[in-house]
């Protein structure tokens, strides 16, 4: 029997022995990694253009992962040959394959593919000259790529940025276009990873769209960035696209000399890269007539001789080879069945974990819930007698010591509001409002709550406001004005005899829109580079000292990066220790139609004459807040009666006439909701009110289930309180 035969029959028994016990996982294995090798391979190829090479790997790729039912390969694979047969011009396959790749992604739920192949879709449709139906595509790979931190990530996010601007360009509407191309900017400009080409395009898209609206001077800027990118990162396409663009704007301007400069560059560019045969083609003509050159008569007896003992050296060499992988194979496979064991031991591990994780998390909500409220509670004693102190005429002695009260009380209170807020943010049960309001006017009501603050330490507030800024816009103005007091009170906090700049100025406008920055900067203390990273974490601070030398709880800029991240923007901090700190964002606001709008701000109308000689039932179980509340009523003339628990204010509800009720919720035996539940089985009519300190337990639907009429949150403002009070009077028509 000849040397190879033997050789390759000894192959075959060594493997059918070796791998018989493991034989279906193996297989198994072996196909995957055989799929992994031709997608590699068929990748190898597309990124040196051959074509033809990389089709039949992923074709290959394609029927193995069928047979072997690899639904996620299976999608790649589609999603390869979608790619390549759209480089090649061949539309119609490519969108065959694309929509393949969709469907699995979607059963599989692989978003970052998902959003990949909306990607390479919106293309072939934008290719086929329905743009339009592209944006759609284009909207989902947005909203995947959103959600999602890391650079690949964020940088398809700009490709999809990208690719809208373009379509909006083609539709015209060069002002939404302006808006896509800058947020592809914001992002490329943030990455690590630099995509210079990706980069280079936007910045030319900008050029252009800028050239469309007259902007010459923008215009002519990006496209010089765009022409510099080319050049330092041998982009010919980029590059000569860059010199039409430069051209057309010295001609606009009137700069005949440089458009002809760049235009000429533009031609003799063209011609260098794209009017020749390329070095691929170049490569295959020379191999091509060295083939045919060769002539079987020009190899002599002794030359095969030599080639058939390089023939079985090699034979021996390749059953080595194949040996060492096979025994390789099967030590690896003998290693992941242990990892395997491992991971699953490690897996019921983190579930436990998880589990316990969770419930203390609900625990520790449980707990911030109630202990704010029952801080709450006691702290509308303090400010309430505060407040009926302060309006009794006291000494000026008296006055001193009752403003020092009032100010620690609202300190407390404030430090109550921002763990509960906190709690509020983590649970998920805050919403973004979209109201109209006026910015200018909600930073200085900001601004004149800070002021005193401020000077007491011997800090300016400067504010540098764009005039350019609408009137009235769209979003949630109680957020913007918590984000300030948070940073402008942190800058105060960390400033001593300095400065606070807050600076607020307009990104960038289109007709529903306005994209705002704002800055908050200080001149104190500032943050070293190590604690930067953990500054927007719950109860962070500084240091130590810095908590002992400042005070404070390390809450605020935690519930700042909250609420910004609910409304999509992120907080950013530029800070040098002993030289101050920047804390900088932008967000998005609507655009309100008119500005006859209504106006966001409350007006308290009260008819406190109306209000005199109205019946009031006040249900509480603490008896310095009955008092407070009772002495309020009074003061306005009104007549008050106390019920300590909810079962005595069934029965005075039954048997009296009152105006209405004002209900405590938490009180010992049944509550208030229980017992509003239960005068309602007998009377329709009367108002009741609940007075309560909310807690994020409590849904406030549940109130006007349970048959209240409206919610007074405590502690509360006077104003508040008799407003409420004269609207539900009102609308019962007790009152006119």
């Amino acid at each position: 029997m000849p040397l190879d035969r033997k050789l390759l029959v000894v192959f075959l028994l060594f493997f059918s022995v070796l791998g018989f016990s493991q034989k279906s996982r193996r297989t198994e294995n072996a196909q995957n990694m055989k799929i992994d090798s031709l997608l590699l391979k068929g990748a190898m190829a597309m990124d040196q253009a051959n074509f033809d090479e990389a089709v039949n790997k992923f074709k290959e790729a394609e029927s193995l992962s069928q047979k072997s039912q690899n639904s996620s390969s299976l999608a790649i694979s589609n999603q390869l040959l979608g790619k390549i047969y759209f480089e090649r011009g061949e539309i119609e396959f490519a969108g065959n394959y694309i929509l393949n790749a969709i469907k699995i992604h979607q059963q599989l739920q692989e978003l970052n593919n998902l959003g990949q192949d909306y990607l390479i879709y919106s293309q072939i449709l934008i290719k086929t000259g329905n743009s339009e139906n592209a944006l759609p595509f284009l909207e989902n790979a947005e909203l995947i790529f959103s959600n999602t931190r890391d650079d690949d990530s964020r940088t398809l996010l700009a490709t999809t940025y990208l690719y809208e601007g373009n379509i909006l360009q083609e539709l015209r509407n060069d002002q939404e276009a302006l808006l896509k191309y800058q947020e592809a900017l914001s992002i490329l400009q943030k990455v690590k990873t630099k995509n210079y080409y990706l980069l280079g395009r936007v910045n030319l898209q900008e050029g252009r769209v800028n050239y469309n609206l007259n902007q010459f001077t923008k215009s002519l800027e990006f496209a010089n960035y765009a022409y510099d990118i080319s050049l330092s990162n041998n982009l010919p396409q980029l590059e000569v696209d860059a010199l039409a663009l430069l051209s057309k704007i010295y001609n606009k301007i009137q700069d005949y000399e440089k458009a002809y400069n760049n235009l000429a560059l533009y031609n003799q560019k063209k011609q260098i890269y794209f009017g020749e045969p390329n070095s691929e083609t170049k490569n295959a003509t020379i191999r091509n007539a060295l083939l045919s050159s060769i002539n079987p008569r020009d190899f002599d007896p002794g030359k095969r001789v030599q080639a058939n003992k390089i023939t079985t050296v090699l034979i021996i060499a390749l059953f080595t080879i194949l040996c060492l992988l096979a025994l390789s194979l099967y030590k690896n496979n003998n290693l992941r069945a242990k990892a395997n064991e491992l991971l699953q031991a490690k897996n019921a591990e983190l579930v436990i974990a998880k589990e316990n994780a969770e419930k203390a998390s609900v625990v520790k909500a449980q707990f911030l819930s109630t202990i704010t409220h029952e801080l709450r509670t006691p702290m509308y004693a303090v400010t309430g007698l505060t407040h009926l102190l302060l309006s009794e005429n006291p000494t000026e002695e008296q006055k001193k010591h009752l403003d020092s009260l009032k100010f620690s009380g609202e300190y407390l209170l404030s430090l109550i509001n921002n763990i509960l807020d906190l709690n509020k943010l983590e649970a998920d049960k805050v919403e973004v409002e979209q109201a109209t309001f006026n910015l200018r006017k909600r930073v200085d009501d900001v601004l004149f709550a800070l002021e005193r603050s401020a000077e007491e330490k011997g800090n300016k507030l400067n504010l540098e406001y764009d005039n350019e800024i609408p009137e009235q816009i769209i979003g949630d103005p109680l957020m913007i004005s918590q984000i300030l007091i948070n940073l402008i009170g942190n800058g105060n906090k960390f400033t001593r005899d300095g400065n606070i700049f807050i600076r607020i100025k307009q990104l960038s406008r289109n007709e529903t829109q306005t994209y705002l920055h704002f800055e908050v900067e200080d001149t104190g203390e500032g943050i070293s580079k190590k604690k930067q990273k953990d500054i927007f974490q719950n109860f962070t601070q500084g240091s130590v000292q810095i908590n002992r030398k400042f005070g404070g709880t390390g809450l605020g800029l935690s519930i700042v990066k909250r609420l910004l991240t609910l409304q999509k923007s992120n907080i950013e901090l530029e800070s040098t220790l002993g030289k101050g700190s920047k804390f900088f964002f932008d967000i998005k606001y609507g655009l309100a139609k008119s500005k006859n709008n209504e106006p966001e701000e409350r007006v308290y109308e009260i008819d406190y004459d109306a209000l005199k000689g109205r019946k009031l039932l006040v249900v509480e179980d603490n008896k310095i807040n009955q008092m407070i509340t009772r002495k309020i009523l009074e003061k306005n003339e009104m007549e008050c009666e106390v019920a300590d628990n909810g079962e005595i204010a069934i029965e005075k509800v039954r048997f009296e006439n009152f105006d209405l009720v004002l209900m405590d919720i938490h009180m010992p035996g049944i509550s208030g909701i229980e017992a509003t539940q239960k005068i309602r089985e007998f009377n329709k009519d009367v108002p009741i009110l609940a007075l309560t300190a909310v807690t994020i337990d409590e849904n406030i639907d549940d109130f006007y289930l349970a048959g209240f009429n409206d919610i007074i949150p405590k502690p509360y403002k006077v104003e508040e309180f008799f407003f409420k009070i004269h609207n539900a009077l009102k609308r019962k028509n007790v009152i006119l």
